[in-house]
């Protein structure tokens, strides 16, 4: 009987000392544009939500359409002076003003999104996106009669440029014919210029639309002139139901969920994350039944062999925009080569902005 008591003393023990480093979350998001922007802000949200299922996290909060640069310098630093313990930046160019403020609040956990810039308490984070552009290539590609795809572009950053190639990489999967033009808005979040830059393409004879902004305006143009469009960030379908084919969409959830459970139990660290697919961080959303099926099933098989790795998207051999190979049969881009990239591949027509 002793033997019994002093066995479930020393678990009750043990248990007690397991979770004496655990805390309670209190998690902050501090966003570049409104939450209802139906695009990138819209999916982190959803991605906090999410997270808000966790019992340990006990409060969470957001503050959007935030500008980049000192504005938001402040508003970090404020929600680190209110107890927040866990803060996520969710724009490339909050990179600088998170690392200054996790300078000053070493015990609080800092996240920034798209960056590359660490500290002892702060890192960043990003899914592989491009994988998501390439298998809505594939759709796009199958679904063009005139040969001319669209693509409203957000700034020439790597980012932005991979997904062009990606998405290219895609749509030369099944109509080595087509010509993606590049039209540059310099913007994520307005939807007037963005649609301006949808009908100048739609006027050069695009009858398939795809886009890197956070608002749906390219689908609604493509809506209107009855063109088909692949949304971005999120399951846009609801603002161009007839022209909606695919969209590359973002599960923050996976990612929100991964990094409170991690704070919670002492056992996070700083480190950079670029998620595939395989995490389920970046989906596809379900493609529309006017696509072929037979398009369908390779989409399938070909996201099947990313998530197990069998294949990467950007494998040799690819052609530079002047016809030269460039990346030689069987050869990958390395990460880094990855996430500097800054040239188009053939197949892409326009210029990057320096």
């Amino acid at each position: 009987m002793k033997k019994m008591i002093l066995g479930v003393l020393v678990s009750l023990v043990l248990c007690l000392v397991s979770t004496a480093g655990a805390k309670d979350i209190k998690a902050a998001f501090v966003y570049v544009g409104p939450v209802g922007d139906g695009g990138w802000t819209f999916a982190h949200d959803q991605g906090r939500v999410e997270m808000e299922t966790l019992p340990f996290v006990k409060k969470t909060t957001y503050i959007e359409s935030v500008p980049e640069g000192t504005d938001a310098t402040r508003v970090i630093m404020g929600l680190a002076n209110k107890g927040y313990n866990l803060i996520f930046t969710t724009s490339f160019g909050f990179m600088d003003p998170t690392l200054e403020v996790a300078g000053r609040f070493k015990d609080v956990v800092f996240e920034h999104c798209s960056g590359f810039k660490l500290s002892e308490n702060m890192g960043n984070y990003f899914g592989r996106f491009y994988q998501g552009k390439y298998l809505s290539g594939i759709v796009a590609g199958a679904m063009t009669k005139t040969n001319i795809i669209g693509y409203v572009a957000a700034y020439p950053i790597p980012e932005v440029i991979r997904g062009i190639n990606a998405f290219t990489l895609g749509v030369h999967e099944v109509n080595p014919d087509v010509e993606v033009r590049v039209v540059w808005t310099q913007t994520w979040l307005d939807p007037g210029l963005e649609r301006s830059a949808a009908d100048s393409l739609l006027d050069v004879g695009a009858d398939v639309l795809s886009m890197h902004q956070d608002t749906p305006a390219t689908l609604q143009a493509a809506e209107e002139r009855g063109a088909y469009a692949v949304g971005n960030d999120s399951d846009m379908r609801q603002y161009a139901p007839n022209a909606f084919l695919t969209a590359p969409i973002w599960n923050w959830g996976v990612f929100y969920k991964d990094i409170a459970t991690k704070v919670h139990d002492g056992t996070w660290k700083s480190e950079e994350i670029w998620w595939g697919m395989e995490t389920e961080i970046v989906e596809l959303a379900s493609i529309s039944s006017k696509v072929p099926q037979k398009i369908r099933d390779l989409v399938a098989v070909k996201k099947q062999a990313i998530v197990d790795h069998k294949m990467k998207v950007f494998t040799g051999p690819i052609k530079g925009q002047d016809g030269n190979i460039i990346l030689p049969a069987g050869k990958s881009y390395s990460d880094g080569e990855l996430l500097g990239m800054n040239f188009f591949i053939e197949g892409v027509k326009g210029t990057i902005p320096k």
